[in-house]
């Protein structure tokens, strides 16, 4: 009976706050101790795709193993989903408007929606990939801020989806319109939120909204809009946001907004698009129609030295990487997927096997959940002497553009037009 009325996730939830009541431990304490259940940023709460080594994985990805418990319908749109203890969120552009919606994350029941004015069209030879809503919000356990195409950034009250305040980029910096709309997904981080958006990079009160700096003014130019998102960082024994802008690959200062280094980035139409990858005290990155670099950061009298470690052929595209140990999984440009030393630069290997033009990737530091643009999911065991496919199975018929949320024994999936979780 309790299994007909409760899913997995209750299940779980419920006996977790029982033992903490029976070890007397205040329930909210002990359940962030004994299972993560949000994911509650791009990538997840670390920004790098990997979730604890102790946390929920799924060991088969089977339709017995892994069942789909709820799907709903929405509007088109790339933001990954983002999940709370007990909601998942969602934005999708209909029409002329940009729509956030909440779910019940047990049983898929819509809890709120917030719109606003937000269409636009890119330019020409991006047609194919669609006009609609890219950036992936953040959630800080109260609030949800979400990014609009057109250069906007909207604070909602995530229990309710009341619009708390919102900034229009444009206006307050006198900024373009971004040619592919607000793409960079914002990061938390203490009481403020940074991210690009008029025209350069911005940190803001997350409680008001409020600008406190704004760095790395590019003047709108390459058609006045950056795809990468931030991540924080200790290199050379500085705190700093690491931050790929369209030309550039550089380290800011927290507090003021000052640019600690900066080291140019080739790429096609400025297809900077990877968050850049922390490796110790070196950051990797790789871009389109560019190569996979790696810079080593040291901290010196003068202030940084940033000095090329390696570069390797291999293309990157849209698909951020995952490191685990000394080896980056990275999906290529041409649509493969290899294995690269992170030390020394060699490729260990290149899949014989082509995918689509992305690929979403988590990993417990063992094993790989991946997700492709063609709605094909993969178990692939962490191992750099070869590709290794423990399973896949076709997940969605629809193309998946949007990071994978994993929190607690669900997994969630953004199509194109819905978004699905699943179960084990």
């Amino acid at each position: 009976m309790v299994g007909q009325s409760l899913s997995l996730y209750q299940i779980m939830k419920t006996s977790l706050l029982l033992l903490a009541l029976c070890f007397g431990l205040q329930g909210s304490t002990f359940f962030a101790q004994a299972a993560d259940l949000s994911w509650s940023q791009w990538r997840g709460p670390t920004r790098d795709g990997m979730v604890k080594e102790e946390a929920p994985w799924p060991k088969k990805i089977s339709k017995k193993k892994l069942k789909q418990s709820w799907r709903k319908e929405i509007a088109k749109g790339y933001p990954g989903p983002i999940v709370s203890e007990k909601l998942v969120f969602t934005v999708e552009t209909k029409g002329k408007n940009e729509i956030a919606r909440a779910f019940d994350r047990s049983t898929g029941e819509q809890k709120w929606e917030t719109q606003w004015p937000g269409s636009m069209s890119v330019p020409f030879f991006a047609w194919k990939n669609g006009s609609w809503v890219r950036s992936t919000p953040a959630y800080d356990g109260k609030n949800l801020y979400v990014g609009g195409m057109r250069d906007f950034l909207v604070c909602l009250d995530a229990e309710s989806g009341k619009k708390k305040w919102s900034v229009d980029f444009m206006n307050r910096y006198k900024a373009p319109l971004p040619a592919f709309g607000f793409v960079c997904s914002p990061m938390i981080e203490g009481d403020h939120l940074y991210v690009q958006a008029g025209s350069g990079f911005v940190k803001l009160n997350k409680e008001t909204g409020e600008s406190i700096w704004r760095s790395l003014d590019d003047k709108g130019g390459m058609y006045g809009s950056a795809f990468s998102s931030p991540t924080m960082a200790v290199l050379g024994g500085v705190e700093q946001v690491v931050v790929q802008t369209r030309t550039d690959l550089s380290g800011v200062e927290p507090e003021n907004g000052k640019v600690l280094w900066k080291k140019p980035i080739k790429a096609f139409r400025g297809m900077n698009i990877l968050t850049p990858t922390i490796f110790g005290n070196s950051v990797f990155t790789s871009s389109y129609g560019g190569k996979s670099l790696l810079f080593d950061l040291a901290k010196n009298s003068d202030g940084f030295s940033v000095n090329q470690k390696w570069e390797n052929k291999q293309e990157g595209y849209m698909s951020s990487p995952i490191v685990i140990g000394d080896y980056c999984y990275l999906h290529l440009r041409k649509q493969r997927m290899t294995c690269l030393d992170m030390k020394s630069g060699e490729t260990k290997w290149i899949s014989s096997e082509s995918f689509g033009k992305f690929m979403s990737m988590v990993s417990n530091g063992k094993e790989i959940l991946a997700l492709d643009e063609d709605g094909t999911l993969y178990l692939i065991e962490a191992n750099p002497e070869k590709l290794v496919i423990k399973e896949k199975r076709t997940i969605s018929d629809s193309p998946c553009w949007a990071y994978l949320a994993l929190s607690g024994n669900q997994l969630f999936v953004r199509e194109l037009e819905a978004i699905a979780c699943y179960e084990w």
